[in-house]
């Protein structure tokens, strides 16, 4: 198939130069019929002597290395598409990964504040539980002081009485001002 191209290519040439010139046959004229000779010549020596074939062998050498490198490409290309689909179907799975991440940390928010919430009414009722305890104590604790210096007045003014001494207003009067000092 090379060399049926090659034949063509020899008889077209002489007859392109032949067709400047008056209407003479390319044989006919002797330069031109000993190029073509020595052309012919020169090309039966090569193919002879395998100038051809090792022309032609390096050319499909050279065709299958680069068909090998467009399929080295190819396969490059497959695999950075893989990879690339890989990457993105990754980046979507980290995405709804930390969005999910992202829920769980508002629901436990929300639980700890609503926890908060619950814990903070409860140590406040305990705590207002304890002031009015602790005002209770201090009430029946005042009230108790109370009534023993009322007892300790009436208990004077009685002796003060059955003694049978004038001074009766000045006890009273007396009880009555202990009585506000241990109040206040």
């Amino acid at each position: 198939m090379r060399y049926a191209l090659l034949l063509p290519a020899l008889l077209a040439a002489p007859m392109a130069h032949a067709a400047g010139d008056e209407a003479v046959a390319w044989y006919a004229d002797p330069v031109t019929a000993i190029a073509m000779s020595a052309l012919v010549v020169f090309l039966l020596i090569v193919t002879f002597v395998g100038g051809f074939k090792t022309i032609f062998s390096k050319l499909d050498e050279r065709a299958g290395g680069i068909q090998n490198q467009i399929d080295e490409a190819r396969a490059l290309r497959e695999e950075a598409a893989k990879l690339m689909a890989d990457a993105k179907k990754k980046a979507k799975d980290a995405d709804a990964a930390a969005d999910d991440i992202i829920k769980r940390a508002k629901a436990d928010a929300d639980a700890m504040m609503k926890q908060a919430k619950a814990d903070l009414k409860t140590k406040v009722a305990r705590r207002e539980a304890q002031a009015e305890a602790r005002i209770a104590r201090a009430e029946a604790d005042a009230a108790a002081d109370v009534r023993r210096v009322a007892a300790d007045a009436a208990t004077e003014a009685a002796r003060a009485i059955l003694a049978g001494s004038g001074e009766t207003d000045d006890l009273f009067d007396n009880a009555l001002g202990e009585i506000d000092k241990r109040l206040n």
